[in-house]
């Protein structure tokens, strides 16, 4: 007899914008998702802090420009109230400041509000699976603000990574996903996410971007290779 296949996690999402349209928007195309559940809406920050703390979703949408307090700010309480919530910043804003900005909060994607519908139910799937969600131009942006954070910093503290948990970080910094690393290091899935593991408390990390941030400031990595 045939075992029963497992259902597909449902994806809890909360989104936060103080445009009603936008927000009306996002919650009907994603409404024909049958994994994908809307539970909450806020119309500024201090809203969705609220509403996160209350309804612990998997994923906000959180716009950064909001009233009361901004997304970033919303980001940060977020990131130390409730670590399990994944915060995906959906922005008008693209440039090195606005990324560099939500990335140090606490964020664990940023995307923009002009993707395409098909690509932002897409990228959501993909950010509530991998808890990342960075398309390579706003990677650039991110890898320049480093750049130039570093160009006149200091080494920071020796970190023992492995010569293949460096190179699972150099990847992370491509914005490859587990199944591309696993592929370009001829290994499997979980063999890749152990690896994730492992990195992720040496360098304290709590997510896959953080952990390309402190790659790059200790120089496991180089910001100039990630282009």
């Amino acid at each position: 007899m045939a075992k029963a296949k497992t259902a597909a996690k449902k994806i809890t999402v909360v989104i936060a914008d103080d445009q009603t349209l936008f927000r009306e928007g996002i919650k009907d195309l994603l409404s024909d998702e049958k994994n994908i559940s809307v539970i909450g809406e806020a119309a500024d920050g201090r809203d969705a802090l609220r509403l996160v703390k209350k309804l612990k979703p998997n994923v906000i949408l959180l716009d950064i420009k909001l009233p009361h307090m901004d997304g970033i700010e919303a980001t940060r309480q977020i990131h130390k109230e409730c670590p399990n919530t994944n915060v995906l910043i959906l922005s008008g804003y693209e440039d090195e400041a606005h990324v560099m900005e939500a990335i140090q909060a606490g964020a664990n994607g940023y995307l923009s509000k002009m993707l395409p519908a098909a690509e932002l139910v897409n990228a959501l799937k993909t950010f509530a699976n991998q808890g990342v969600m960075i398309p390579q131009p706003v990677m650039s942006k991110l890898i320049d603000g480093l750049r130039n954070i570093g160009a006149g910093g200091s080494p920071g503290s020796i970190v023992a990574l492995t010569k293949t948990e460096i190179k699972v970080l150099a990847l992370l910094g491509r914005g490859q996903s587990n199944k591309e690393i696993a592929a370009a290091l001829e290994c499997s899935v979980k063999t890749v996410k152990n690896h994730l593991n492992s990195m992720f408390q040496k360098l304290g990390a709590s997510n896959r971007t953080e952990a390309v941030v402190k790659g790059i400031d200790l120089g496991l990595i180089s910001a100039e290779k990630l282009d």
